[in-house]
């Protein structure tokens, strides 16, 4: 494998390394990629990794050739293989090594594919940190050294933590489960079959090409067969997890799909008697139906920008019970340690509904319904995205809108809000409207989709 100096510096992105393999990445570029992130943490003063991977096909030749260029560093490793991101996480915990590299692309399509990544215990790399590690990697002065590979296996102690932190009550769920056939289609059924619930699975061979839908739960459309198949065996609820396994999408036994910030309702509902600190995260995606519900129970809402990165980072350095985001990434820390775990969202709400003689939309009766979009796409070019989002500020600002820029631009409004930001993920714009009423909702959109298209012609 050879250094490649010409590494694509699109693939930088906000929250970790991504791109389409074989073209945008390649063995080379993980090779490279590895030379860096072994000579930065060996500058740091560490001596070890950890690595894993998810499913994907180019999953196992990225993880070989990232390793490659780690041990040349003269830093040791010690490789999960294969595994989901949150038993990647859990690995750095238990293990308390927290330098290492998640190769996925999460639920990005099959082409694609990608690194998470941490220095140390302060957590994935974000924003400033990964340009700052591009320009390392660019200047090439990398350290030199063998490494060794040690291999570990983290299944049954991850297996542990999920035993020792759920209890069921005595009523038995019935759900089905699709993960999609990403990753987490190589623990799923053992997990989930050491509680008592009763399981149906779809979609659950193990196979990076996802031959049956798009790896991302959160996106409606990729639930059809997920739908169909509860209301055939009339089960309570149905769960879905993307390629890498640290998110979760949920639909009703009546096949409604509940969105995110629906599910962190309920989730609040829960424990906020059970919990010290009343405060709970969101991002700006989130509709505007969890913060009245925190307030309305005397809790806090905390909003902030989208991103795992930040938003995990978010709730752990302010101390928080529990918060996350519309993405389908949950954070847990009354009683989990705090990384986000799709399979582990589900359990909860399982364990929950165990307890309860209730469907899951009648969890939600009582909240304040607003009419909303699903998350919009619009492509736009890497180099081109950030230069439309000033432009929509810049507009905002001549129109004297009250908003919030921590994250793109959030135009708020006292009968709903419109929100546009650059995908840190690939290269789109993306927006998403919420309104009191249906009128409002096409005026928002109208408007600020309108913008949109022109800025980006």
């Amino acid at each position: 494998m050879n250094y490649k100096k010409d590494i694509n510096r699109n693939i930088f992105r906000g929250y970790d390394i991504r791109g389409i393999y074989g073209k945008e990445l390649d063995a080379d570029t993980a090779y490279t990629i590895g030379l860096g992130f072994g000579s930065y943490i060996k500058e740091l003063g560490k001596t070890t990794c950890i690595i894993g991977h998810d499913n994907r096909i180019s999953s196992p030749i990225l993880s070989n050739a990232l390793m490659q260029g780690i041990i040349e560093t003269g830093i040791d490793i010690i490789d999960l293989g294969l595994c989901t991101t949150p038993m990647y996480y859990y690995a750095c915990l238990k293990l308390k090594i927290y330098s290492g590299v998640m190769v996925t692309a999460s639920h990005n399509p099959k082409e694609d594919n990608g690194f998470k990544f941490a220095f140390d215990e302060s957590g994935n790399c974000k924003g400033q940190e990964i340009q700052d590690f591009l320009s390392y990697i660019l200047k090439g002065n990398f350290q030199k050294g063998q490494g060794s590979i040690k291999t570990y296996d983290i299944k049954n102690e991850y297996l542990t933590l999920f035993k020792e932190n759920l209890k069921f009550g005595p009523r038995r769920v019935k759900v089905v489960l699709d993960p999609g056939n990403g990753t987490t289609s190589i623990i799923l059924k053992e997990l989930y079959s050491m509680f008592p619930i009763d399981i149906i699975l779809i979609n659950d061979i193990s196979d990076g090409t996802f031959p049956n839908h798009h790896p991302d739960p959160c996106v409606e459309s990729n639930l059809d067969q997920l739908k169909q198949k509860v209301l055939e065996t009339h089960a309570d609820i149905g769960l879905s997890f993307d390629g890498d396994g640290d998110r979760m999408g949920m639909i009703s036994g009546n096949a409604k799909f509940i969105p995110t910030d629906l599910y962190m309702i309920i989730i609040v509902r829960d424990i906020i008697n059970k919990v010290s600190k009343k405060e709970f995260l969101c991002d700006v995606k989130c509709s505007k139906s969890f913060s009245d519900e925190v307030e309305k129970l005397g809790g806090k809402c905390i909003t902030y920008r989208t991103g795992n990165s930040y938003t995990k980072a978010k709730v752990r350095d302010d101390d928080l019970p529990f918060g996350g985001e519309l993405s389908g990434h949950v954070y847990f820390r009354d009683r989990w340690p705090g990384f986000d775990s799709g399979l582990y969202a589900g359990l909860r709400m399982l364990e929950l509904l165990s307890y309860k003689n209730e469907t899951v939309e009648e969890l939600l009766e009582g909240i304040n319904y607003y009419y909303s979009t699903e998350e919009l796409k619009f492509k736009s070019s890497d180099d081109k995205k950030f230069s439309i989002i000033d432009k929509v500020i810049e507009y905002v600002k001549e129109k004297n809108y009250n908003y919030l820029d921590i994250d793109g631009v959030k135009v708020l409004f006292d009968d709903g809000w419109a929100l546009v930001r650059a995908s840190n993920t690939g290269p789109n714009i993306t927006a998403r409207f919420e309104a009191r009423t249906k009128e409002r909702l096409t005026q928002l959109q109208n408007e600020f989709i309108k913008l949109i298209e022109e800025y980006n012609q």
